[in-house]
């Protein structure tokens, strides 16, 4: 699985389970894909949809729930896990503990389908579509 974690997520989030996960799978924060400058959403989006595969960890909400940026992204061929606000206000090392746990349902999907947007709930073993 290839996961980038989005700008609204800690870079130590993203380092920090490319660590865990090095030669597994691949982590990365955006930052340290695409450098420190200021990328619309659509520039990343479609670059990750040009490479394919990629699977996205953001707690930008609007890029799920609003078109045109929901259109892209499900176009790129991308799989959004967003979580609740709920969630990205944990503090790091919960919301590492959550991500971990949900990490098998996050790569059952993944393997399992082609593109989506799914909401990462504070409990539960699952992830919501998000319509």
């Amino acid at each position: 699985m290839k996961l980038l974690i989005d700008n609204n997520l800690a870079p130590r989030l993203g380092r920090g389970l490319g660590a865990l996960f090095d030669g597994i799978h691949e982590v990365v924060h955006i930052r340290d894909k695409f450098g420190t400058g200021s990328l619309p959403d659509e520039a990343w989006i479609e670059a990750l949809g040009k490479e394919g595969g990629w699977c996205v960890l953001s707690a930008d909400r609007r890029i799920a729930a609003k078109k045109p940026s929901r259109d892209l992204f499900l176009r790129s061929n991308l799989i959004g896990s967003f979580p609740l606000p709920a969630v990205t206000r944990l503090p790091l090392t919960s919301l590492t503990a959550r991500i971990l746990y949900l990490w098998p349902v996050l790569e059952t999907t993944a393997g399992a389908m082609d593109r989506g947007c799914f909401e990462v709930g504070i409990k539960g073993n699952r992830l919501r579509p998000i319509a």
